[in-house]
């Protein structure tokens, strides 16, 4: 079995790993100089047909004593294979855990997918149907591991205790939604062409413009503009800022519809009840604060429930914790007037903080303005696939909903109140345009009881999951389309 290791200046046990392969000749190659074509020329010119290619770029590896002939043995007994990997160990100054991955299917092209740091590669399948784009100056294992996804399967070695091959040496820190912010433009130039290509390749790409149809009800007069509907548990000290927001709004014909999912002993309800007639915060003359009480804690339902309801012509997104701007209303109510093709509507958002004494609220300044301007016209609904984000707030027409079937109620694998709108958003894509709002027209709120940041692995992996059985789906169906209109 070939060996190449991709190294850095961080890479602390190159000479370890020298010693524990003693019997094998080991190219390392350092990423300072790695190259697309320099690392094809690597590919193409082993003679053996495996390569054990290990990423020692950022921790220090080291491996079982078994490892090869674990490896040699799994290759030996799978058909059609094109790449291994396998559960790994995590040493955290002393603390041991186990990483145990996820199983790859085709929706799995999130470009921060964790195969792991050790690869076992088929060198038969990229000799006769794979190289790296001579575009690529940094994602080649990006790049490498779609590649590969396209001409076998993946083969994953899981763990339950004590099994892993390897083990990294790092500090396992929490994970944050908001990391792939800091990312370069450059950088996410290149994972979008990467995942493109891929795309185009096994036949998921829809091309610009194509699909589209005119929204059929884009003329149509409705009682409202806009309905405004917030599924909340156990918010009451959240909520009654958020319908605040609405209130502020620079166009009145709206309507607040407050879906309380924890029946009718969640706290939340008496601080809406405030916003209704005989409350102590009701006016008249302000939008109307509608609230619908259930008693099962699904978000999907609560914004279906919502939807029934509504006498707006778009819906408009506010979770319970976060805020509007007195003109996201007016500002999304334009977009949908330049385009009757416009259905949906994303806005951009920023990030503020609520201090856990005082209550106060301050703009993170280190966060910037989430514009996700990786969605863009020519190729948002194809890009989408790669990250897990869309922006916010999210409108869209409320007859579409009910044309397309409604939100996800919990019924995708690995759902549990999460991805209903990602899953919404790319459905609505396929059919329709997506306008944007590029200024910030909604404040996410950070708070020590908030659910998108510092959240451990394993929720990590069952949001991920989640979304990743959406991608599948949606790559199906778009392969689908794409069959149907070339005939």
């Amino acid at each position: 079995m070939n060996i190449l290791v991709i190294s850095s200046d961080k890479s602390s046990n190159i000479e370890d790993l020298r010693k524990f392969f003693s019997g094998s000749e080991i190219d390392v190659l350092d990423q300072s100089g790695l190259s697309a074509k320099l690392l094809n020329d690597k590919l193409l010119g082993y003679k053996e047909d495996k390569l054990l290619l290990i990423d020692a770029r950022t921790e220090k590896i080291e491996f079982k004593q078994s490892v090869i002939e674990l490896f040699e043995l799994v290759a030996e007994t799978s058909d059609n294979w094109s790449l291994i990997y396998s559960d790994y160990e995590v040493d955290d100054r002393g603390e041991i855990s186990e990483e145990h991955l996820l199983d790859h299917h085709i929706g799995r092209v999130r470009d921060n997918t964790d195969y792991g740091k050790v690869w076992v590669i088929n060198l038969k399948k990229i000799q006769e149907n794979l190289l790296l784009s001579n575009t690529t100056k940094r994602h080649f294992l990006y790049e490498l591991r779609l590649r590969l996804s396209e001409v076998g399967e993946f083969v994953h070695i899981a763990n339950r205790y004590d099994g892993s091959p390897y083990r990294i040496y790092k500090a396992v820190g929490e994970q944050n939604v908001f990391d792939y912010l800091m990312a370069s433009k450059e950088s996410q130039l290149e994972l979008e062409q990467i995942v493109t290509d891929h795309l185009k390749r096994i036949d998921a790409y829809l091309a610009p413009g194509s699909f589209y149809s005119p929204v059929p009800y884009a003329q149509k007069e409705y009682e409202l503009t806009a309905s405004i509907i917030i599924p909340v548990n156990n918010r009451p000290k959240f909520i009654g800022s958020a319908i605040e927001s609405i209130l502020a709004q620079t166009v009145s014909d709206i309507e607040i519809i407050v879906v309380v999912n924890g029946g009718e002993s969640d706290p939340t309800i008496p601080a809406v009840r405030e916003y209704l007639p005989g409350g102590s915060k009701y006016d008249a003359a302000t939008p109307e604060v509608h609230l619908l009480v259930l008693d099962i804690n699904n978000i999907g339902l609560c914004l279906n429930a919502g939807l029934k309801r509504a006498k707006g012509k778009f819906y408009v997104q506010l979770d319970s914790d976060d805020q509007l701007t007195p003109d996201a209303v007016e500002k999304i109510s334009t977009v949908y007037r330049s385009d009757d093709k416009i259905a949906m509507v994303i806005g951009s958002y920023e990030v503020w903080e609520k201090d856990n004494v005082t209550g106060d609220l301050s703009r993170m300044d280190s966060i910037p303005v989430v514009t996700h301007a990786e969605w863009t016209e020519e190729n948002g609904r194809n890009n989408l696939l790669r990250i897990n984000g869309a922006g916010a707030p999210r409108s869209f027409y409320i007859e579409a909903a009910r044309d397309l079937g409604y939100l996800d109620m919990n019924t995708s694998p690995s759902a549990r109140n999460y991805g209903e709108d990602y899953d919404f958003v790319s459905r609505m894509s396929e059919h329709y345009r997506i306008g944007r709002v590029w200024d910030p027209i909604y404040k996410v709120i950070r708070h020590s009881g908030g659910t998108d940041h510092n959240i451990n692995r394993s929720t990590v992996d069952r949001n991920n999951n989640a979304k990743d059985e959406m991608r599948r789906e949606a790559i199906l169906r778009r392969q689908i389309m794409n069959e149907v209109s070339n005939g």
